[in-house]
This record gives structure tokens, sequence and C-alpha cells, in this order.
């Protein structure tokens, strides 16, 4: 089976073209766009707007990169949610027309399951793995149990991307700005204690954040 995916949760519209054989998936194509806000966080609305506006060719530069006809694709899947609901609109439109333009079966996808299933479709010997899930919005310590996937840990407050980039906004880096921040941390040499709190098996991250913000505002470096 083929099946052409499109994600676009929030501030990234992505089309991607999996192989599946024997439960085993094989990457086609995966090309993504990136929304960037001038300045603050991801505008529902804006980012909507900037899917719509590159969805058809990311559809069409996708089929071509995995060499491939639209014909051949089996499946149009797209993320249901979770994610901004404005994105979210854009995505599902995008996937049912594709779908009727093809006319071949569409599916929803859970966002957080997708992120998951994806790397156990590719690594050989991953069975029963427990999972780490970060990204902007979450932060999860999930596993497989009992037929679903269940959560054992999460954070209770902010997901860690989200902090990264609100700390990002305070010194100025641009978004996302996740790996700016560990770049310039590579380089720094000077170590500061900051708080984080864990509460059995969750975790808060808002007072770490507080933390950080107030030794830059006090000038420590």
């Amino acid at each position: 089976m083929i099946c052409l995916g499109i994600e676009g949760t929030a501030h990234s519209i992505g089309v991607g073209i999996v192989k599946d054989e024997n439960s085993k998936c094989t990457v086609l194509s995966n090309l993504i766009k990136t929304y960037r806000p001038e300045q603050g966080g991801i505008h529902p609305r804006e980012a909507a707007n900037y899917h719509a506006n590159h969805i058809a060719d990311l559809i069409k530069d996708s089929v071509d990169k995995a060499d491939i006809n639209i014909e051949d694709v089996d499946l149009v899947s797209f993320s249901r949610g979770p994610g901004l609901g404005p994105c979210l609109r854009t995505t599902a439109t995008a996937a049912r027309a594709l779908s009727l333009s093809i006319k071949k079966p569409i599916i929803g996808v859970n966002h957080c399951v997708a992120h998951l299933e994806i790397g156990r479709g590719t690594l050989n010997d991953c069975k029963d793995p427990v999972l780490l899930y970060t990204s902007g919005a979450n932060t999860q310590v999930i596993a497989f149990a009992e037929g679903r996937y269940r959560v054992f840990g999460e954070t209770l407050d902010i997901g860690i991307g989200n902090c990264l980039d609100k700390f990002g906004r305070t010194v100025g880096l641009d978004f996302p700005s996740g790996p700016k921040i560990e770049d310039l941390a590579s380089k720094g040499t000077n170590y500061f204690e900051l708080p984080y709190s864990i509460k059995g098996m969750d975790i808060a991250f808002s007072g770490l954040l507080t933390a950080a913000e107030q030794y830059y505002k006090n000038g420590e470096k």
C-alpha cells in the first residue's frame, strides 16, 4: 500500500508518502514548509493561510520526489488533531479534495500517535517501545498497553517546545528557538541551576522558564 499523508497541525505544513510492506514502512518522500511569524508566536489564521498557499505545490513535489504517479496512491490521510483549529481545517479540506479527485479512500489520523507509529514502522527491532514524545505543545512518556497507547507521565503545564520558544522570544531568538538555544548552550562555559518540578511520573516546566528568564533579565550569562 502507498499512503499520502498531509500534516498541518500548527506552524508546519508537510506532505509525506510512505509505502507499507509487511507492516514495515518505507518513506518515499517527506517535504515540509514552515510558517515563521515576523514576531511573537504562531497566529492560527495566518498559519492556515500559509498552509493553503503551499499545499498544492507540496503535494505535487512530494509525488515527484517519490517517483510515482498520483494514481499510484492507495490511501489519503491527514492530521485530524490535536492542533490549531484553522490549520486542521485547511489540512482536512486539502485531503478531502485530493481524495475525491483521485477517487481513493481517506482516513483521519491522530497527530500524536502518528509521530509514534512512524518510529515503530521504520525501525526493524522496535517491537514494544516506551516513548518520550516531545513537541511544541506535548511532553509525554507513552507506551502501548492492552491495545492502545497510554500516557504514563506528562507535562502539567507547558510542553518543552513551547518552553524553549517562549524563552527564545525573551532573549530575541527567531522561531523556532530550540535548535538555536541548543547551539548556544554547546558553546557556553557557565552553568546555572534551574528548578524543575517532578510529581510522580509528571513534570512541570513553568518554574524552569521563569528562572531562566530571571537570569537573563538580571544580566547573568
